[in-house]
């Protein structure tokens, strides 16, 4: 018996460190991430892509099950009446959680938006993630309830995309949203703007125009920075 409970407080001690170390120092690891030659938008986020879709104006970007469908306006706080490409991506606990500017530019503003009631967990899209079970949005209700901050980038001259939206959405055990950035300031393609801590979702919303190529399909695996979402 006593061999016993000296393995059991050897595990629990064990996983303890492992989960103290996953928390507190490989959570916050920064790798190093070259944004590619060219102006196509990069993602602002490691991890899984969950959809991608031209949105009409009024037209919802995706059903999330009977009754509930999230519009632009759930997804921006905003109302837009110009087609957009809109593209999700669900970072993992176990991803790299901060956050690149797609394009480089100016910041036209940085709105931080209460949930509309208290933040959701994200387990329905992790486990669809997980099982590669498509839809991967299929009832993950957080899309269009908890908290996020949007941050509007208008491109530099030059630039492939006039403008473009960021939508860091909180999950349920998310300790804070950080922004790094301030308005009127300019950022770099790839630079590093802020982070999500744990478990998070990242959308991009681009100015939809024709002769854009995009990249990337639902359940693609992304790096912020690094990986082209679309470009013309």
């Amino acid at each position: 018996m006593p061999g016993i409970a000296a393995a059991g407080l050897t595990a629990a001690l064990a996983a303890a460190a492992a989960y103290s170390f996953w928390r507190r120092i490989w959570f916050y690891r920064n790798p190093p991430r070259i944004a590619p030659s060219g102006n196509g938008v990069v993602s602002a986020a490691d991890g899984t892509v969950v959809y991608v879709r031209k949105v009409e104006p009024g037209e919802p970007v995706i059903s999330i099950k009977k009754g509930l469908a999230a519009k632009l306006s759930d997804i921006l706080h905003e109302d837009e009446c110009f087609p957009k490409l809109v593209v999700g991506v669900f970072m993992s606990p176990f991803d790299v959680h901060y956050n690149r500017a797609p394009i480089s530019g100016t910041v036209e503003f940085i709105r931080h938006h209460p949930g509309r009631g208290p933040n959701l967990h994200m387990g329905p899209m992790h486990w669809r993630v997980l099982r590669r079970s498509e839809p991967y949005y299929e009832g993950a209700e957080h899309i269009v309830q908890n908290e996020r901050t949007v941050t509007k980038i208008n491109a530099s001259p030059g630039d492939g995309a006039p403008c473009c939206y960021v939508v860091q959405i909180a999950a349920k055990t998310v300790a804070g949203i950080d922004s790094y950035l301030k308005w009127g300031q300019t950022v770099e393609r790839g630079a590093v703007f802020g982070m999500i801590r744990v478990g998070s979702q990242v959308d991009v919303v681009l100015p939809w125009r024709e002769g854009i190529k995009v990249r990337v399909r639902p359940g693609d695996r992304v790096r912020a920075g690094e990986t082209v979402l679309c470009d013309w």
